[in-house]
């Protein structure tokens, strides 16, 4: 026998279950990131101690021998224990750091990390990486200790675009921030992972450190300043911002500048206008490009017949998607496949143009 509340929760959960969901932009963007961990260690450094990370332009490589430009790069650390300070390239005052902060460097950007202002940088994280003891570096001159978990992010070539979109070259989430429980509990479980090392951990702290950056962007956005500028600014602009989500829950719909209109609110002159003055391009040009980034993840995949991946990107016809992909890939769907993985240039050319 169910009681009034009980049936009350379980029409509410049937509610939950059917309710057909709706895909807003951010969440779109973050299925589309395919991101890897690698290079995770953690730094035991005394005081004094400075390490320094500096704007490379070499190519990396990852454990598995493969090489990568730096476009494909992220570098990202947390302070787990004691204090240090920050310098970063663009930034005139040092920034102090505590236990929980946590920082996410685009490539190309230069820091230094130390226990004091004071303390001039004496290695740079390669070299510390690689006299690192497994998984744990050590440097510095015996004073106070101070813990730093740090790592790589690779992402694949579908990511490139919609990373640059909401990847700026500093991030910094300090441990007193709202909204970074999660980060918070994240990042523990993380440096419990480092230290221990039980069979498996290195799995593990690889997929947390995925997590952790999906974490740090959330928390980025939630924090409020970043939403007045480039493609933020448009996701939270209520008119425009109805259109991309409209775009990024339907990708397959077959769009007009007319009907996108529609799904903003406004008269279609007035929407295009202010469509390209905060996203820089055409309403169809977006539309277009991002069925091509949906297009690149479901080929990358390799479950999908060519006629079956034009469909679900909105293609009713082989011919019409191949001449759109190769538009904006510079190759067609099946050199991709046969060539891309090998070839990034095209991809790397977009992916400097959204900059």
């Amino acid at each position: 026998m169910v009681d009034e509340n009980c049936s009350g929760v379980l029409i509410f959960c049937l509610f939950v279950q059917t309710r057909e969901a709706k895909l807003d932009s951010i969440t779109d963007i973050f299925r589309t990131m395919h991101v890897t961990a690698f290079g995770l260690h953690r730094l035991e450094a005394t005081a004094p101690w400075g390490i320094k990370q500096e704007n490379q332009t070499e190519e990396k490589v990852t454990p598995s021998d493969k090489k990568m430009p730096p476009t494909d790069l992220a570098h990202f650390a947390m302070l787990s224990r004691g204090n240090c300070w920050l310098s970063v390239e663009g930034i005139a005052e040092p920034i102090p750091l505590t236990g929980g902060d946590c920082f996410l460097l685009a490539k190309g950007t230069s820091i230094v990390l130390r226990d004091s202002p004071r303390t001039r940088p004496r290695w740079s994280f390669r070299e510390i990486g690689a006299k690192a003891n497994g998984n744990v570096a050590l440097c510095g001159g015996g004073g106070a200790p101070t813990t730093v978990v740090c790592g790589s992010l690779s992402f694949d070539r579908a990511s490139l675009r919609p990373i640059t979109q909401l990847l700026p070259n500093f991030i910094l989430m300090k441990a007193d921030q709202a909204r970074t429980l999660a980060l918070h509990t994240t990042v523990q479980a993380l440096a419990s992972e480092m230290e221990e090392q039980a069979p498996g951990s290195e799995v593990v702290a690889s997929r947390l450190a995925e997590v952790l950056f999906i974490q740090v962007l959330r928390a980025h956005i939630a924090s409020g300043p970043e939403r007045n500028e480039g493609w933020l600014r448009a996701i939270f602009d209520p008119q425009i911002g109805a259109a991309l989500s409209a775009i990024h829950d339907r990708v397959n719909t077959p769009w007009t500048v007319e009907s996108l209109a529609e799904a903003a609110g406004m008269s279609r002159s007035a929407f295009a206008a202010r469509f390209k003055e905060l996203l820089g391009q055409t309403p169809l040009e977006y539309v277009t490009e991002w069925r091509m980034q949906k297009a690149i993840q479901l080929l990358e995949r390799r479950d999908k017949k060519l006629p079956e991946v034009a469909r679900l990107v909105g293609y009713e016809s082989d011919a019409a998607f191949s001449k759109a992909f190769k538009r904006v890939v510079r190759a067609n769907p099946r050199e991709y496949l046969r060539h891309g993985l090998k070839n990034p240039k095209s991809t790397e050319a977009d992916h400097d143009q959204s900059r």
